[in-house]
């Protein structure tokens, strides 16, 4: 029996946010809004606090109580902005929470990437740039300075990218120059934030043996809006796979990715999630399916016309009761489908799906032999210290 998720929150603190669609739309009201929202973040006092309490309809009066726990961490947003202005005001607030690549030296003749290149990093995944994503990352290879660490983070990213010949020539989504209009003006506040952070934090993106560090937005971030960004170009290969499909998104937490596939591409998504994680924010509180995702497969006569999307699979553990490794490898046990859509980390920090390999070291290793072929890897705006992607697997005739 398929159990709707209890009654919870759109916003925890703020009763009246109901509908993420009407908060983040495009009528004047909501558009004067998240102009006061990014005001408050580039508008050179770094208010990421305000932007926050802004765009959620939170008390800017009061001391906001709530406390934002994820993995071991617990921040309230006071605190929050504290950091981010300890980590901008002082060099030994840069050197605690914002060396991200103190630990390469030996590899870099340029330690600290310039606000201009960070600006270039983050323009790869902007939604309203005229050039595809292979093409900006290309021209952020071509004037990176030798040695620096844009020029390291390029090669890296790009020796990640991949394509398969067939799905490129017939059905990558094409980046064109668009009209003004609602389909040009795609609002992705998680990017935004993305974005005014890679400056904050002086991050230009992944290299292979980054130095593990943590930082106090993240918990915020994760609560308000899931644990990775969906780009543009994701989103838009995710919508190209699913015409006339389903995307079951299985582990959906707080709803952010398909609440974006939903309002802003058009896309039938199904979200699926056991309830097991808090977010102060839901994106599809009462559309949420609370099983296991195996429950959930289960429970349906046919899914063979899906894609199944698991956004950041957990990696499991003894302690909690769960083998490592045992959700993605049950789900891909169960599923019948031919497309399978994986976000999560492309390099051994064991944040998502195994502790020891990635997903498409997974495929190659245990899921070759029954047909799966990689169609896309693509990177994906990353938070500082991370380095995430999206897989896209077919088999059969799914290509």
């Amino acid at each position: 029996m398929l159990r709707k998720r209890a009654a919870l929150p759109c916003c925890a603190g703020n009763p009246k946010f109901q509908d993420p669609s009407t908060a983040f739309g495009d009528r004047d009201e909501d558009e004067n809004k998240y102009q006061e929202v990014l005001k408050a973040l580039n508008g050179g006092s770094n208010d990421f606090e305000r932007a926050i309490k802004i765009l959620f309809g939170l008390s800017e009066k009061e001391k906001d109580e709530y406390v934002y726990r994820a993995g071991v961490a617990s921040v309230g947003l006071g605190e929050v902005q504290r950091a981010v202005e300890f980590g901008i005001g002082s060099e030994e607030g840069k050197r605690r929470l914002c060396d991200w690549y103190g630990g390469l030296n030996s590899d870099l003749k340029v330690l600290s990437p310039s606000s201009g290149d960070i600006t270039a990093y983050t323009n790869i995944w902007s939604s309203s740039s005229s050039s595809s994503p292979a093409a900006a990352l290309k021209s952020f290879i071509a004037n990176a300075k030798k040695g620096s660490v844009r020029a390291l983070v390029g090669e890296y990213l790009a020796s990640k990218r991949f394509i398969h010949p067939d799905f490129d020539e017939k059905r990558m989504p094409k980046f064109k120059k668009k009209k003004k209009t609602k389909d040009a003006q795609i609002r992705n506040p998680y990017l935004d934030f993305w974005v005014w952070s890679c400056q904050v934090l002086g991050w230009c993106g992944p290299l292979p043996n980054q130095r593990l560090m943590g930082h106090h937005l993240l918990p915020v971030f994760m609560h308000h809006f899931g644990c990775v960004v969906p780009s543009h170009e994701a989103l838009s290969v995710i919508k190209v796979l699913a015409e006339k499909k389903t995307v079951l998104d299985i582990g959906s937490g707080n709803g952010y990715w398909s609440w974006m596939l939903r309002n802003w591409y058009g896309v039938a998504t199904v979200a699926v999630d056991n309830a097991q994680s808090e977010w102060r924010v839901n994106y599809l509180p009462s559309e949420t399916i609370c099983l296991t995702g195996t429950e959930y497969l289960a429970s349906l006569k046919d899914h063979k016309d899906t894609i199944m999307m698991l956004v950041y699979p957990v990696v499991g553990n003894v302690e909690l009761g769960t083998i490592e490794g045992s959700f993605t490898r049950d789900l891909m046990a169960d599923y019948k489908g031919d497309t399978v859509v994986v976000v999560g980390t492309q390099n051994h920090n064991g944040y998502t799906g195994f502790k020891d390999m990635t997903f498409d070291e997974y495929m190659e290793r245990e899921q070759k032999e029954k047909g799966w072929v990689r169609i896309v890897q693509i990177p994906l705006p990353s938070f500082a210290g991370k380095n995430d992607a999206m897989f896209v697997y077919q088999r059969g005739e799914g290509l």
